[in-house]
Protein backbone atom coordinates (compact mmCIF):
# COMPACT_ATOMS: atom_id res chain seq x y z
CA UNK A 1 0.00 0.00 0.00
CA UNK A 2 2.84 2.38 0.89
CA UNK A 3 4.54 1.77 -2.46
CA UNK A 4 1.25 2.38 -4.28
CA UNK A 5 0.75 5.74 -2.55
CA UNK A 6 4.40 6.62 -3.21
CA UNK A 7 3.98 5.97 -6.92
CA UNK A 8 0.74 7.98 -7.04
CA UNK A 9 2.27 11.04 -5.39
CA UNK A 10 5.40 10.76 -7.51
CA UNK A 11 3.18 10.51 -10.58
CA UNK A 12 1.36 13.68 -9.53
CA UNK A 13 4.69 15.55 -9.43
CA UNK A 14 5.56 14.33 -12.93
CA UNK A 15 2.00 14.99 -14.05
CA UNK A 16 2.26 18.60 -12.88
CA UNK A 17 5.09 19.10 -15.38
CA UNK A 18 3.13 17.38 -18.14
CA UNK A 19 0.14 19.56 -17.24
CA UNK A 20 2.20 22.73 -17.68
CA UNK A 21 3.37 21.76 -21.16
CA UNK A 22 -0.10 20.43 -22.06
CA UNK A 23 -1.58 23.79 -21.06
CA UNK A 24 0.88 25.54 -23.39
CA UNK A 25 -0.20 23.25 -26.23
CA UNK A 26 -3.87 23.94 -25.53
CA UNK A 27 -3.37 27.71 -25.41
CA UNK A 28 -1.84 27.74 -28.89
CA UNK A 29 -4.39 25.28 -30.26
CA UNK A 30 -7.33 27.33 -28.98
CA UNK A 31 -5.89 30.48 -30.52
CA UNK A 32 -4.75 29.14 -33.89
CA UNK A 33 -6.12 25.56 -34.33
CA UNK A 34 -2.47 24.51 -34.53
CA UNK A 35 -0.54 21.91 -32.54
CA UNK A 36 2.90 23.37 -31.85
CA UNK A 37 5.29 20.44 -32.23
CA UNK A 38 8.18 22.74 -31.27
CA UNK A 39 6.75 23.44 -27.81
CA UNK A 40 9.08 20.98 -26.09
CA UNK A 41 12.20 22.27 -27.87
CA UNK A 42 11.25 25.86 -27.07
CA UNK A 43 10.99 24.85 -23.40
CA UNK A 44 14.36 23.10 -23.63
CA UNK A 45 16.05 26.18 -25.10
CA UNK A 46 14.49 28.35 -22.37
CA UNK A 47 15.90 25.95 -19.78
CA UNK A 48 19.37 26.42 -21.26
CA UNK A 49 18.91 30.18 -20.84
CA UNK A 50 18.11 29.65 -17.14
CA UNK A 51 21.11 27.30 -16.80
CA UNK A 52 23.39 29.94 -18.36
CA UNK A 53 22.13 32.62 -15.97
CA UNK A 54 22.55 30.39 -12.91
CA UNK A 55 26.10 29.52 -13.95
CA UNK A 56 26.78 33.24 -14.43
CA UNK A 57 25.99 33.80 -10.75
CA UNK A 58 22.31 34.74 -10.79
CA UNK A 59 20.20 33.35 -7.94
CA UNK A 60 17.90 30.54 -9.11
CA UNK A 61 14.62 32.43 -8.78
CA UNK A 62 16.11 35.54 -10.37
CA UNK A 63 17.21 33.42 -13.34
CA UNK A 64 13.75 31.82 -13.34
CA UNK A 65 11.95 35.17 -13.69
CA UNK A 66 14.36 36.48 -16.35
CA UNK A 67 13.96 33.26 -18.33
CA UNK A 68 10.17 33.49 -18.22
CA UNK A 69 10.34 37.05 -19.53
CA UNK A 70 12.81 36.11 -22.27
CA UNK A 71 10.63 33.12 -23.24
CA UNK A 72 7.54 35.31 -23.36
CA UNK A 73 9.22 37.82 -25.68
CA UNK A 74 10.67 34.99 -27.78
CA UNK A 75 7.26 33.34 -28.14
CA UNK A 76 5.72 36.59 -29.33
CA UNK A 77 8.57 37.08 -31.81
CA UNK A 78 8.09 33.56 -33.20
CA UNK A 79 4.40 34.20 -33.74
CA UNK A 80 5.07 37.50 -35.51
CA UNK A 81 8.01 36.40 -37.65
CA UNK A 82 7.41 32.71 -38.34
CA UNK A 83 3.76 31.80 -37.75
CA UNK A 84 1.85 34.88 -38.91
CA UNK A 85 3.07 34.69 -42.55
CA UNK A 86 1.51 31.20 -42.84
CA UNK A 87 -1.65 31.74 -40.77
CA UNK A 88 -3.85 31.64 -43.87
CA UNK A 89 -1.92 28.81 -45.53
CA UNK A 90 -3.12 25.18 -45.47
CA UNK A 91 -2.83 23.60 -42.01
CA UNK A 92 -0.15 21.20 -43.22
CA UNK A 93 2.08 24.18 -44.03
CA UNK A 94 1.84 25.46 -40.46
CA UNK A 95 2.52 21.96 -39.09
CA UNK A 96 5.67 21.70 -41.21
CA UNK A 97 6.75 25.12 -39.93
CA UNK A 98 6.46 24.00 -36.28
CA UNK A 99 8.40 20.83 -37.06
CA UNK A 100 11.04 23.02 -38.68
CA UNK A 101 11.17 25.11 -35.51
CA UNK A 102 11.65 21.91 -33.50
CA UNK A 103 14.68 20.96 -35.60
CA UNK A 104 16.10 24.49 -35.51
CA UNK A 105 15.90 24.83 -31.71
CA UNK A 106 17.36 21.34 -31.21
CA UNK A 107 20.27 21.96 -33.57
CA UNK A 108 20.86 25.45 -32.18
CA UNK A 109 21.02 24.17 -28.60
CA UNK A 110 23.42 21.40 -29.64
CA UNK A 111 25.61 23.88 -31.51
CA UNK A 112 25.76 26.43 -28.68
CA UNK A 113 25.77 24.14 -25.63
CA UNK A 114 26.85 20.76 -27.12
CA UNK A 115 24.98 17.49 -26.63
CA UNK A 116 26.72 16.68 -23.36
CA UNK A 117 24.48 16.03 -20.36
CA UNK A 118 24.54 18.96 -17.94
CA UNK A 119 23.45 18.94 -14.31
CA UNK A 120 20.74 21.49 -13.58
CA UNK A 121 20.40 22.76 -10.00
CA UNK A 122 17.17 22.22 -8.12
CA UNK A 123 15.82 25.04 -5.94
CA UNK A 124 14.26 22.50 -3.59
CA UNK A 125 16.23 20.40 -1.09
CA UNK A 126 15.79 16.69 -1.73
CA UNK A 127 14.33 15.69 1.64
CA UNK A 128 11.74 13.02 2.31
CA UNK A 129 8.29 14.07 3.53
CA UNK A 130 5.02 12.47 4.66
CA UNK A 131 6.50 9.14 5.67
CA UNK A 132 8.63 8.78 2.52
CA UNK A 133 5.62 9.30 0.24
CA UNK A 134 7.01 12.45 -1.37
CA UNK A 135 10.16 14.55 -1.49
CA UNK A 136 10.44 18.30 -1.06
CA UNK A 137 11.31 18.49 -4.76
CA UNK A 138 8.01 16.79 -5.70
CA UNK A 139 6.08 19.17 -3.45
CA UNK A 140 7.96 22.16 -4.86
CA UNK A 141 7.19 21.20 -8.46
CA UNK A 142 3.49 20.78 -7.66
CA UNK A 143 3.33 24.09 -5.76
CA UNK A 144 5.07 26.03 -8.56
CA UNK A 145 2.68 24.52 -11.12
CA UNK A 146 -0.39 25.29 -9.02
CA UNK A 147 0.74 28.89 -8.43
CA UNK A 148 1.29 29.35 -12.16
CA UNK A 149 -2.13 27.88 -12.97
CA UNK A 150 -3.82 30.09 -10.36
CA UNK A 151 -2.10 33.17 -11.80
CA UNK A 152 -3.23 32.24 -15.32
CA UNK A 153 -6.80 31.65 -14.11
CA UNK A 154 -6.88 35.06 -12.44
CA UNK A 155 -5.38 36.72 -15.54
CA UNK A 156 -7.82 35.18 -18.03
CA UNK A 157 -10.87 35.56 -15.77
CA UNK A 158 -10.46 39.01 -14.24
CA UNK A 159 -8.17 41.18 -16.41
CA UNK A 160 -9.24 43.07 -19.57
CA UNK A 161 -6.32 41.66 -21.57
CA UNK A 162 -7.13 38.13 -20.48
CA UNK A 163 -10.79 38.53 -21.42
CA UNK A 164 -9.74 39.97 -24.79
CA UNK A 165 -7.47 36.98 -25.40
CA UNK A 166 -10.31 34.57 -24.60
CA UNK A 167 -12.62 36.43 -26.95
CA UNK A 168 -10.04 36.45 -29.74
CA UNK A 169 -9.48 32.71 -29.33
CA UNK A 170 -13.18 31.80 -29.28
CA UNK A 171 -14.43 34.04 -32.09
CA UNK A 172 -11.76 36.14 -33.87
CA UNK A 173 -14.22 37.81 -36.27
CA UNK A 174 -16.59 39.02 -33.54
CA UNK A 175 -13.67 40.07 -31.35
CA UNK A 176 -12.25 42.16 -34.18
CA UNK A 177 -15.61 43.84 -34.69
CA UNK A 178 -15.57 44.74 -30.98
CA UNK A 179 -12.23 46.54 -31.42
CA UNK A 180 -9.93 43.80 -30.14
CA UNK A 181 -6.58 43.58 -31.93
CA UNK A 182 -6.71 39.85 -32.70
CA UNK A 183 -3.16 39.65 -34.05
CA UNK A 184 -1.77 41.13 -30.85
CA UNK A 185 -3.80 38.69 -28.77
CA UNK A 186 -2.43 35.74 -30.77
CA UNK A 187 1.12 36.99 -30.20
CA UNK A 188 0.41 37.26 -26.46
CA UNK A 189 -0.94 33.71 -26.51
CA UNK A 190 2.28 32.40 -28.05
CA UNK A 191 4.26 34.40 -25.50
CA UNK A 192 2.35 32.94 -22.56
CA UNK A 193 2.62 29.44 -24.01
CA UNK A 194 6.41 29.82 -24.34
CA UNK A 195 6.68 31.05 -20.74
CA UNK A 196 4.53 28.18 -19.45
CA UNK A 197 6.68 25.71 -21.37
CA UNK A 198 9.77 27.27 -19.81
CA UNK A 199 8.34 26.52 -16.35
CA UNK A 200 7.94 22.87 -17.34
CA UNK A 201 11.49 22.69 -18.68
CA UNK A 202 13.06 24.30 -15.61
CA UNK A 203 11.11 22.06 -13.25
CA UNK A 204 11.94 18.81 -15.08
CA UNK A 205 15.63 19.54 -15.83
CA UNK A 206 16.93 18.66 -12.32
CA UNK A 207 15.32 15.21 -12.71
CA UNK A 208 16.25 14.38 -16.32
CA UNK A 209 19.54 16.32 -16.63
CA UNK A 210 19.86 18.99 -19.28
CA UNK A 211 20.51 18.13 -22.92
CA UNK A 212 18.94 19.14 -26.27
CA UNK A 213 16.76 15.99 -26.38
CA UNK A 214 15.43 16.13 -22.82
CA UNK A 215 11.90 17.34 -23.68
CA UNK A 216 11.05 14.84 -26.43
CA UNK A 217 9.50 12.30 -24.06
CA UNK A 218 7.95 15.04 -21.90
CA UNK A 219 6.27 16.54 -24.98
CA UNK A 220 4.75 13.15 -25.85
CA UNK A 221 3.31 12.80 -22.33
CA UNK A 222 2.08 16.41 -22.42
CA UNK A 223 0.43 15.87 -25.81
CA UNK A 224 -1.24 12.76 -24.39
CA UNK A 225 -2.49 14.76 -21.41
CA UNK A 226 -3.84 17.49 -23.69
CA UNK A 227 -5.71 14.94 -25.82
CA UNK A 228 -6.99 13.03 -22.80
CA UNK A 229 -8.31 16.15 -21.08
CA UNK A 230 -9.50 17.77 -24.30
CA UNK A 231 -7.29 19.76 -26.65
CA UNK A 232 -9.71 22.70 -26.38
CA UNK A 233 -9.95 22.71 -22.56
CA UNK A 234 -7.26 24.32 -20.33
CA UNK A 235 -8.74 22.64 -17.24
CA UNK A 236 -8.83 19.34 -19.11
CA UNK A 237 -5.16 19.75 -20.05
CA UNK A 238 -4.20 20.10 -16.39
CA UNK A 239 -6.31 17.13 -15.28
CA UNK A 240 -5.15 15.08 -18.27
CA UNK A 241 -1.49 15.81 -17.51
CA UNK A 242 -1.92 14.70 -13.89
CA UNK A 243 -3.73 11.52 -14.97
CA UNK A 244 -0.99 10.68 -17.47
CA UNK A 245 1.70 11.21 -14.82
CA UNK A 246 0.00 8.85 -12.35
CA UNK A 247 -0.89 6.28 -15.04
CA UNK A 248 2.60 6.00 -16.53
CA UNK A 249 4.09 5.70 -13.04
CA UNK A 250 1.72 2.92 -11.95
CA UNK A 251 1.91 0.99 -15.24
CA UNK A 252 5.70 1.31 -15.31
CA UNK A 253 5.92 -0.01 -11.76
CA UNK A 254 3.38 -2.83 -11.76
CA UNK A 255 2.69 -3.93 -15.34
CA UNK A 256 5.60 -3.31 -17.72
CA UNK A 257 9.29 -2.44 -17.60
CA UNK A 258 10.01 1.22 -16.87
CA UNK A 259 11.88 1.47 -20.19
CA UNK A 260 8.57 0.89 -21.99
CA UNK A 261 6.61 3.65 -20.25
CA UNK A 262 6.50 5.77 -23.41
CA UNK A 263 4.34 3.08 -25.00
CA UNK A 264 1.70 3.91 -22.37
CA UNK A 265 1.46 7.42 -23.78
CA UNK A 266 1.16 6.11 -27.34
CA UNK A 267 -1.53 3.63 -26.30
CA UNK A 268 -3.49 6.35 -24.50
CA UNK A 269 -3.33 8.57 -27.60
CA UNK A 270 -4.76 5.76 -29.74
CA UNK A 271 -7.52 4.95 -27.23
CA UNK A 272 -8.55 8.60 -26.87
CA UNK A 273 -8.61 9.21 -30.63
CA UNK A 274 -10.65 6.06 -31.23
CA UNK A 275 -13.16 6.20 -28.38
CA UNK A 276 -13.31 9.87 -27.27
CA UNK A 277 -11.68 12.23 -29.78
CA UNK A 278 -12.81 15.32 -27.86
CA UNK A 279 -11.20 14.14 -24.62
CA UNK A 280 -12.74 14.15 -21.17
CA UNK A 281 -13.53 17.89 -21.07
CA UNK A 282 -13.25 18.99 -24.70
CA UNK A 283 -16.21 20.10 -26.76
CA UNK A 284 -17.13 18.93 -30.22
CA UNK A 285 -16.87 21.60 -32.90
CA UNK A 286 -19.78 21.52 -35.33
CA UNK A 287 -19.42 23.36 -38.62
CA UNK A 288 -22.28 24.02 -41.04
CA UNK A 289 -21.41 22.72 -44.50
Amino acid sequence: MHQLLQQIFSGLAAGAIYASLALALVMIYRATDLVNFAQGEMAMFSTYIAWTLVNAGFPFWGAFVITLFASFVGGMAIERIVIRPVENAPILTAVVVTIGLLLIFNALAGWIYSYTLQEFPSPFPDRILFGALMTTRDVGVIVVTLVMLAALFFFFRFTPTGLAMRAAAQNPESAQLCGIHVGRMLALGWGFAAAIGAVAGIMVAPVLFLDPHMMSGVLLYAFTGALLGGITSPVGAVIGGLLVGVTENLVGTYLIASQLKLTVALLLIILVLVFRPNGLFGTAIVRRV
